[in-house]
């Protein structure tokens, strides 16, 4: 009896181990009969892909939301598109060749599609679905709420694949060039978003091509892609009605004077050593129009504490303003304004008195110009925000809106959530009106306004914020946005080094 319990314990081993070596792909669980549209896209190779239920991993259907819509005539025509977030939460699309059918699907439309046995291939440079019958298309659900993905054109520039299909916000778009007074919305136009030029695509024969083109509009609408000679994809956005190109009333002035960039924590003692580098737009003459430069530093224990009830001129430790009243900068060029030492890096660096400095003021044993207390920082190191701004006039109250403004860091008490902070203006970072929403958000840290620098580390290195970017004179707007440049200086670096080619590089007529 004994041996026949143990020969029974050794088959039932054995029959284990054999089981356990049986191989399965999804042992325990089931294939979902659905896969993602970014799984889907990544079968294509560069040739043709007919679809089986064994090369879509055991699946056989896509289920995505309708974003194409063909009532104004401005799509592809016979193209159904959808898009999906099935996979890794990663928004994707394709456009299935339905034929005149397409037409029958709106944006909010949920459905799901039977592809097993349909064509994958690139056609006309867009990767499209074929072979596809209206009986493998299941409408689910009608009138959902699909927003659009908010992308800037050099992120679609540089994955034109990931976003091809795929509804996307260009927000703040421009055309470049301007355009001329009367000029419509219809053909091929390149529009800009400060972060590259995307091209605009109307058909001549939709519905809204004879809109008039706006000076700066949100465009929404579903990117695709040609396809050039050597395989290069190149993508174009096509907006799907006239209620996709969305006019924004905000002023965006040409300033006079830019923010290039500044040394705030330089190699050694920053009492008077601090400086901001500026350009101007346009010929100043400052003894006839003069400008004022306010810095802001939101240390925990800087008077007056609390959020700055008098915005930029809060004064005390919080902000420290100088005048702009007296010299010369022409067009294009750069010019300084920070204390008295004139060295690029502290004590013992190079003398950069030979720059234009249209004001250099003791800062550490002098007030500022109105307000602000004598300070030997005039921006922080790290730790909360600190930020500079631009004002034309030498009036700055509670009230005062700078024509040009930058920010390092987020902390601190800044903007209490109704009307007390730091006002902004309109820049390539900045808006005074919400570009989606359209709600006022005038100070920074309000709505969209919380781009910032980072500070520098380590700290007293001797590091220049280099802000680059290219500013459009004709457009009035920056077509190149600026952004965080870290520029190790050294005791024996030199002037052209910190402005260099650049000066003539930064306007762009």
């Amino acid at each position: 009896m004994k041996k026949t319990s143990l020969y029974l314990l050794i088959l039932l081993v054995v029959g284990t181990l054999l089981s356990a070596c049986t191989k399965t792909n999804y042992p325990g669980g089931e294939v979902s009969p659905y896969i993602g549209i970014y799984d889907l896209r990544s079968l294509y190779k560069d040739s043709p892909v007919t679809l089986t239920v064994e090369s879509l991993g055991g699946s056989s259907k896509i289920a995505g939301w309708v974003i194409s819509d063909h009532r104004e005539g401005n799509l592809p025509e016979g193209l159904l598109t959808i898009q999906d977030k099935r996979r890794l939460n990663f928004q994707r699309g394709i456009s299935i060749a339905l034929g005149a059918e397409a037409a029958d699907y709106l944006p909010g439309d949920s459905v799901v599609i039977d592809v097993v046995g349909a064509e994958m291939n690139r056609v006309d440079g867009i990767l499209q679905l074929s072979g596809i019958s209206t009986e493998k298309v299941t409408r689910v659900a009608s009138g959902l709420t699909l927003p659009a993905n908010v992308v800037t054109i050099d992120q679609i520039l540089l994955k034109p694949n990931d976003y091809e299909s795929t509804l996307v916000a260009i927000v703040k778009g421009g055309f470049n060039p301007i355009p001329k007074t009367g000029e419509t919305v219809g053909g091929s136009k390149t529009i800009n978003d400060g972060f590259g030029n995307l091209t605009l695509e109307t058909a001549n024969q939709a519905a809204f091509a004879n809109q008039e083109v706006y000076k700066m509009a949100n465009y929404y609408g579903i990117i695709f892609n040609h396809i050039t000679d050597s395989g290069t994809l190149v993508p174009y956005h096509r907006p799907r009605r006239g209620a996709d190109i969305v006019a924004l009333n905000s002023d965006y002035a040409i300033p006079k004077v830019i923010i290039t960039g500044f040394a705030s924590d330089p190699r050694g003692t920053d009492a008077n050593n601090e400086y901001i580098q500026l350009m101007a737009t346009q010929d100043i003459d400052f003894s006839k129009t003069p400008f004022s430069l306010v810095t802001t530093n939101n240390a925990n224990a800087s008077t007056p504490t609390g959020f700055p009830a008098n915005g930029w001129a809060t004064g005390g430790v919080r902000t420290y303003k100088f005048n702009l009243s007296s010299g010369f900068a022409p067009k294009g060029t750069y010019f300084y304004v920070g204390g008295t030492n004139k060295r690029i890096n502290s004590t013992n660096s190079t003398d950069i008195s030979s720059a234009n400095w249209i004001t250099a003021y003791a800062y550490n044993s002098n007030p500022g110009f109105d307000f602000g207390n004598p300070t030997t920082n005039l921006l922080a190191n790290s730790g909360n925000a600190s930020g500079i701004a631009v004002f034309e006039g030498t009036e700055v109250t509670k009230e005062s809106v700078p024509v040009d403004v930058i920010f390092v860091g987020t902390g601190g008490s800044l903007f209490n959530g109704s009307n007390v902070g730091y006002p902004i203006t309109n820049t390539d970072w900045y808006d005074i009106i919400n570009p989606l929403d359209m709600a006022v958000q005038a100070f920074y840290r309000a709505g969209t306004n919380t781009k910032a620098l980072t500070y520098h580390t380590p700290s007293d290195a001797g590091y220049f914020y280099m802000l680059g970017g290219k500013y459009n004179l004709a457009l009035g707007r920056w077509t190149k946005a600026r952004s965080q440049g870290s520029f190790l200086m050294t005791k024996e670096t030199q002037l052209e080094e910190i402005e260099g080619e650049e000066a003539t590089k930064l306007l762009d007529n």
